[in-house]
């Protein structure tokens, strides 16, 4: 069998298994997935020896710390995974929601109801926690799931997924609710990508080169989730300490991730008393500054090196102990710099004036606009809404973490008592 015959036989079937899938009781899909958290659980010794291979291998092909953290589990994130499943689980099914009703002048009964998309495809890079996360996410929404990992993490996902269809065939679900190409020719993807018919939805998560790849070549549908060059803006106003922890937290807390900050400024009116507490605070959490040459001379005074910034500085997503920081003369400048440099994923303002902030969140085209908070926030479970499939940056249908009712569609139920149209 070709390659492609082997994709859209795996999407066919997944295709069979989301009829099933779509007229599930919400009973039947929260006993699925707290068999599924189970499952992970007790097998997690195979699900972490399977890891382990897979980041040997990453290690030996000098892959970067940062993919290579995003890559590995160990038991507390196998326990997270699990916890995720079991959030879900304890949501509101959103498949038959009526999203609005009336009765029309003539008599008939119109209803917009929630129905799932069908087969979702998702194509990602690294993090095998997006195995669990999409599976659990697209059942309880009544998808099936086509996954296509990246090879770094092909025998993690394998290992996963083989857990979750036991777990799916013990409860007496069709286990092809969850499907997995093998993730070893790049091939597959394109083939993922034109199996129109078959795969409702694509949602790409991954680097921009992944994402561009798939929106520009795809004829299936794409919702497409974004990289994360997010912006950390401390007005003049802001609380010193606030200002520090905050940064603190959005650009170390966890890195390599797409909400992580990557540029701080700095309003020129609170650059002499914020800079001197945020510079050694960086420097003793082990981040490097790119600065720009006011930062730069605030960082020689205090003795602390500071890398000149470039235009990749402001443009790049470094997931990494790595940090642009400029100081700007106006809130003015600094929604020009986000306006230009943004990705349109995170952004956050620290500020003591509500005037400042009512101005921030009006103007920052973002899928999160944060007051006082960390970018770090804009996480779907963090939301409430349990384990997210990704984070939209586009406007279409979807934006921001994407929970259980971001994959659905809805169709109208018309109800008449023999109506005709005259």
């Amino acid at each position: 069998m070709s390659e492609e015959a082997a994709v859209r036989e795996s999407a066919a079937r997944a295709r069979e298994a989301a009829a099933e899938l779509a007229v599930a009781s919400r009973a039947d899909k929260d006993t699925a997935l707290r068999a599924m958290a189970d499952a992970l659980v007790a097998r997690s010794a195979e699900i972490l020896a399977a890891n382990e291979s897979d980041v040997r291998a990453a290690r030996t092909g000098g892959t970067e710390p940062a993919m290579l953290d995003r890559l590995a589990l160990d038991p507390s994130r196998v326990a997270a995974m699990a916890d995720g499943l079991r959030q879900v689980a304890g949501l509101p099914d959103p498949v038959g929601e009526v999203v609005r009703g009336s009765t029309l002048p003539n008599g008939l009964e119109l209803r917009q109801v929630r129905v799932p998309f069908g087969v979702v495809g998702i194509i990602y890079e690294g993090r095998p926690n997006v195995t669990a996360d999409a599976a659990g996410l697209t059942l309880k929404s009544g998808n099936a799931v086509l996954l296509r990992g990246s090879s770094s993490a092909r025998r993690s996902n394998a290992a996963i997924v083989a857990v979750l269809r036991d777990a799916l065939t013990a409860v007496g679900l069709p286990a092809d609710a969850i499907g997995l190409l093998p993730g070893e020719s790049r091939d597959e993807v394109t083939h993922l990508m034109h199996a129109r018919g078959l795969v409702d939805v694509l949602i790409p998560r991954g680097g921009a080169e992944l994402i561009r790849h798939v929106v520009e070549g795809s004829t299936v549908p794409v919702i497409e989730t974004g990289v994360g060059n997010c912006h950390v803006y401390v007005d003049a106003t802001a609380d010193v300490a606030m200002a520090r922890d905050i940064v603190l937290n959005a650009k170390t807390q966890r890195p390599s991730v797409c909400n992580a900050a990557e540029t701080v400024l700095v309003h020129a009116a609170a650059a002499d008393t914020v800079l001197p507490v945020l510079l050694p605070a960086l420097a003793a959490a082990g981040v490097t500054v790119h600065g720009d040459e006011t930062v730069a001379a605030q960082g020689k005074a205090l003795d602390i090196p500071v890398s000149p910034a470039s235009e990749d500085d402001w443009a790049g997503e470094y997931l990494s102990l790595d940090l642009a920081v400029a100081v700007v003369p106006s809130l003015d400048a600094a929604l020009a710099h986000i306006r230009r440099w943004s990705t349109g994923h995170s952004e956050a303002i620290v500020t003591g004036s509500q005037a400042a902030a009512r101005t921030f969140t009006a103007r920052v085209d973002a899928a999160a606009v944060l007051v006082n908070a960390s970018t770090r926030f804009t996480d779907g479970s963090e939301f409430g809404f349990g384990a997210e499939i990704g984070i939209s940056t586009q406007k279409l249908h979807a934006r921001g973490p994407m929970g259980l009712p971001e994959l659905t569609s809805t169709k109208y139920v018309v109800t008449g008592d023999g109506h005709i149209r005259r």
